[in-house]
């Protein structure tokens, strides 16, 4: 990687960098997001970023967890922010390392917010969100000619744990053939029975991706019907996406993890 003949960005001092784990797998980093991992003083990382891409950390890195899990003692999502002006503040270079994308339901507008109010100089290094990384480690294809010309992401839950409430149904039913919630296994009987209700078909096909990328990955194949049930016989354990629609057809052909 030291042979690069590209140039990156330098990682000043008093600033932060916002980035994207990925799903998990660490050869799927960007290498700007190795380029910083390397650089940083400081990494505040989230409970979903793998521990092969922890230990990419520079051997001068100290390293701040900052993991929010449903159901267990999490930090507060305005300590963090505070956490990372702070850092800033002290002349560190500060890597905020989040899984998946910073901005596919990973909070990173919220810390942005708290670093434009503090003046604090920042970057955004995306990440390959779980919602598309996941897929394609399924053997799941996100969008397929004659299958599906849309593709909707979902959250699972709201920040208090719940389903949200402002889902319209009928409209996500009828407008999306394929759909990806994220996080929402501990929901997944209202979210099938939701969609059953807007119309879709019982059953129309389900995946459950759990721990994507990683050597643990697991996929549950099912239906809107019997999903729920299937999902609690199984020893799948967050975290998972669901995936809802005809794609999941393609995984009997296209699975290519060989130990999965």
């Amino acid at each position: 990687m030291e042979n690069l003949s590209i140039d990156l960005p330098e990682f000043e001092p008093g600033t932060v960098w916002i980035v994207g784990a990925g799903p998990g797998d660490p050869g799927l980093l960007s290498i700007l997001a190795w380029h910083g991992i390397q650089q940083a003083d400081v990494i505040v990382y989230d409970a979903l970023v793998g521990d092969g891409i922890i230990e990419l950390a520079g051997e001068n890195a100290e390293m701040e967890y900052a993991g929010k899990r449903g159901g267990k003692p999490s930090a507060k999502q305005h300590d963090i922010t505070e956490r990372l002006v702070g850092l800033a503040q002290e002349n560190n270079r500060v890597l905020r390392l989040k899984g998946g994308d910073p901005f596919v339901f990973g909070r990173g507008a919220e810390e942005c917010f708290g670093l434009v109010e503090a003046e604090i100089p920042f970057r955004i290094v995306p990440g390959i969100t779980a919602g598309v990384g996941g897929l394609a480690y399924a053997g799941i294809p996100m969008t397929t000619r004659g299958t599906n010309t849309a593709v909707t992401f979902i959250t699972g839950h709201t920040a208090g744990g719940t389903v949200p409430d402002d889902i319209n149904w009928r409209a996500l039913s009828d407008g999306s053939p394929a759909l990806i919630f994220f996080m929402g296994t501990a929901h997944l009987s209202r979210i099938a029975e939701q969609l059953q209700e807007a119309g879709r078909p019982a059953d129309e096909p389900v995946a459950v991706v759990a721990k994507a990328t990683t050597p643990d990955q697991k996929v549950l194949v099912s239906t809107l019907a019997n999903c729920t049930a299937d999902l609690a016989a199984s020893d799948l354990e967050p975290p998972a996406l669901i995936v809802v629609g005809d794609i999941v057809n393609f995984r009997e052909q296209l699975k290519w993890l060989p130990d999965e």
